[in-house]
């Protein structure tokens, strides 16, 4: 029954959800502005949540010690990650390169495991990161030929910096906490610092069409809620390495959804890079 129990498949299931995040930033971006894609996504996912918090009765968190640290947390994981990777796409940043600046965080994490969580971080877990990382620009290489400018590649890089920072911050000061009443600590504080962005720099205009209520739709109930429940309660229960390791697997699986879905071509070298991903991932997992 162990090898069945749903907490063993849980990282697996993350990984596949995580990845449809690009498919829905493809389908909804070309209809709205990043920035205020994500805070109606945003808005959307407070509305539904506190629904659920208030209906099924759950704890909120303790102190304004504990929203501090949530909402900290947030910030960083959710509104600076996730305005990062999609202010970088919107200004001509590959998906691929975009994919390939984020998929750093895995060593960085490893770095920052041992200075701040005091983590012993294995050679065969070093190792393994090395090879993931390898495999990810394997499978990205292929996507890769598009010029771009420092201005396209900065926010990428700063959601690199957040979600590395966010994920330690959360496992040292928060670890544990409700995912329902979580997610509103998580993303009051997202949506009214995407808020302030978005009124300086965007207009705050969508054309709702299907394709983007689909995409909108698909983020707020799969990725938001689905994948960020998971993601938090990884968090909680494993290793910082343990967890970003698993970003790895990303890109391979975002590669096969878009074959899959947009009948995206796979090359022989993305086919070798996935498969020394998931080796990398193996050994970088205890």
């Amino acid at each position: 029954m162990g090898f069945l129990s749903p907490a063993r498949f849980a990282p697996f299931l993350f990984v596949l959800l995580w990845s449809t995040g690009f498919i829905g930033a493809k389908l909804g971006l070309p209809h709205a502005e990043p920035l205020s894609f994500l805070l109606i996504r945003y808005l959307c996912v407070l509305a539904l949540m506190t629904l659920v918090a208030l209906l099924m009765r759950a704890p909120w968190p303790r102190d304004a010690r504990q929203w501090f640290h949530i909402g900290v947390s947030g910030l960083l994981v959710h509104g600076i990650y996730l305005g990062g990777v999609f202010i970088a796409i919107s200004k001509g940043l590959p998906a691929g390169v975009t994919s390939l600046v984020v998929g750093i965080q895995p060593l960085l994490t490893a770095v920052g495991a041992g200075w701040v969580l005091k983590e012993a971080v294995l050679a065969r877990q070093w190792l393994g990161l090395v090879l993931g990382f390898a495999g990810v620009a394997l499978v990205v290489s292929g996507k890769i030929g598009s010029s771009f400018g420092l201005d396209a590649l900065w926010p990428a890089l700063a959601a690199l910096a957040a979600i590395t920072a966010g994920t330690l911050y959360q496992k040292r000061f928060c670890p544990a906490f409700d995912w329902r009443t979580g997610a509103i600590a998580q993303f009051l504080p997202t949506a009214v610092a995407t808020a302030v962005v978005v009124s300086l720099t965007e207009s705050f205009r969508f054309e709702w069409v299907p394709e983007f209520i689909f995409a909108l739709s698909w983020l707020v109930l799969v990725l938001s809620v689905g994948a960020i429940s998971l993601l938090n309660m990884l968090i909680r229960r494993g290793s910082a390495v343990n967890m970003a390791s698993l970003f790895y697997l990303v890109p391979p699986s975002t590669a096969l959804l878009a074959w899959l879905l947009f009948d995206e071509r796979l090359a022989g070298m993305a086919l070798a890079g996935m498969a020394l991903a998931v080796w990398g991932v193996y050994l970088a997992r205890k």
